[in-house]
């Protein structure tokens, strides 16, 4: 978005009523896909500077330096940060968002521990009935389908208004009907569908901006994850292996043409939060899920009916976790200590107060260098990054102590995680039991994003390499789990 406001990238006024524009035209069809061929390239070369930083284990030697008072603030305002987001879209309807929000919070929290008999069959038992806790693995999936439902009952029966300008109408499931009439049945995607990528300085300065922010947000993740779903803090190894992949999936989003880079993704993780759900084969067969989505046009294309206040009600309860799971991690430090409530207090409200004001005033960056303006535009703008940095520079250099910090409780707890949660295997190693291979290798343990072997003490966590088991162990899920927990 940073790089398409730059001037030289604004759009032609002719383009600007869909109504008067012929779609199909050669000239209109270079106006957009030029812009896409500059997105293609720099996004194709930012993404090599992520894969650098993760397989090179630079971002894993910041982690010694991370504690509470830095993971706090950062995760917290992931989550604090899209209230206007929550809040434009809900807003469009409140009704329907509050029914959404009140029957996700009823299916997580109040039937979370009902059980709902399911037809099932196995060699021993044949055709027989088993019970699965449905409310706890899809709560978020059957609160946005019920709202779903009633959204479309309520159009086709005119009770939603049909008037744009009456309030209530963006609630409607038909608004975008041609989408789904006009996606093709089958389409396959390749690289360079829109023309040879482009590369430019401006543009490559402007995605580093978003790919630094990506990886700072990404941390905070996947701290956020393994708290929620009861497994121990990440290691370095699976950070620098965590960011390496992000990185690699925006170099195949480059040259895909997708428009965009991948990150972690918060509201998943509040997803697992409120589903319970830590399972890496649901991740698994959602990717694959999502590949036959991207093929089949028009199956994507009935997800686009979802009406935004359905999607704000659902944002009211992610957010709010996401908030709540970030604030959590100040249980390590000593909030009785002045320095660190100044240090958290001063941090969340900073992330909150700087980004609000640039967005407020877009032009006050101005240094003269387009490309400098660009990079403190996003970084500015990101609220995570604002609260992380001060919190990240304030608990590093004000005087405490380890205890007063949390750095000596936040060790302690991953060494406990590792003792408690973890029995078989291990959570953070290769997957398909690459690691047990590699086990063997002393050369293992020089490479930033392996495994260092059972002779780690703090990367040697065991666990289960099919799940973040939670410290109240799910167990693992059966095929009926997998194949229902896919929506998420």
């Amino acid at each position: 978005m940073a790089m398409l406001s730059m001037p030289e990238w604004t759009c032609p006024a002719w383009t600007q009523n869909a109504s008067l524009v012929n779609t199909s035209s050669t000239d209109f069809i270079e106006v957009w896909q030029s812009r896409m061929r500059a997105l293609q390239g720099s996004i194709m070369v930012g993404s090599l500077f992520q894969v650098f930083v993760g397989f090179s284990g630079l971002i894993g030697l910041f982690v010694r330096f991370i504690g509470p008072l830095t993971i706090a603030p950062t995760i917290a305002l992931i989550g604090l940060s899209l209230f206007d987001s929550a809040g434009t879209s809900a807003g469009k309807h409140w009704g329907i968002s509050s029914m959404t929000t009140a029957l996700i919070i009823l299916f997580s929290q109040y039937l979370r521990h009902i059980s709902v008999p399911f037809p099932t069959y196995s060699k021993e038992k044949k055709l027989h009935t088993s019970r699965v806790y449905v409310f706890q693995i899809l709560p978020v999936l059957l609160g946005i389908t019920l709202s779903w439902l009633i959204c479309y009952i309520l159009t086709v029966s005119n009770v939603l208004p049909a008037e744009p300008d009456r309030y209530g109408y963006l609630a409607r499931t038909d608004l975008k009907g041609d989408i789904v009439s006009q996606a093709p049945w089958f389409s396959f995607p390749y690289p360079g569908q829109w023309g040879m990528p482009t590369v430019s300085l401006a543009g490559v300065v402007g995605i580093l901006a978003g790919v630094i922010s990506s990886m700072i947000e990404s941390v905070g993740d996947y701290h956020a994850c393994a708290r929620l779903s009861g497994a121990p803090p990440p290691p370095k190894h699976a950070i620098n292996r965590g960011i390496g992949i992000e990185g690699l999936g925006c170099l195949l989003a480059g040259a895909w043409g997708t428009g965009n880079g991948t990150t972690s993704y918060s509201e998943n993780v509040g997803a697992l939060g409120i589903t319970k759900v830590g399972s890496r084969m649901v991740i698994v067969a959602s990717g694959v899920l999502m590949v036959v989505m991207g093929v089949f046009g028009k199956v994507g294309a009935i997800f686009t009916t979802i009406p935004s206040p359905v999607v704000g009600g659902m944002f009211m309860v992610m957010f709010g976790v996401i908030s709540a799971a970030g604030v959590s991690n100040l249980q390590y430090a000593d909030m009785n200590s002045s320095r660190n409530i100044f240090i958290f207090g001063f941090s969340m409200f900073s992330g909150l107060v700087i980004p609000n004001w640039i967005f407020k005033n877009p032009t006050a960056i101005s240094t003269g260098v387009a490309e400098v303006d660009q990079v403190l535009q996003v970084l500015l703008t990101t609220s995570m990054f604002v609260g992380g940095f001060f919190g990240f520079i304030l608990d590093n250099t004000i005087p405490g102590s380890k205890h007063e910090r949390g750095i000596l409780a936040w060790n302690k707890a991953h060494e406990d995680d590792c003792s408690n949660t973890l029995e078989s295997g291990e959570v953070y190693d290769l997957p398909f039991g690459i690691s047990s291979y590699l086990s063997s290798s002393s050369w293992l343990r020089y490479i930033p994003f392996c495994p260092p072997g059972e002779s780690s003490s703090l990367d040697g966590c065991t666990a289960d390499t099919n799940a973040l088991e939670p410290k109240q162990p799910l167990g693992h899920p059966e095929p009926s789990q997998i194949i229902i927990g896919v929506a998420l």
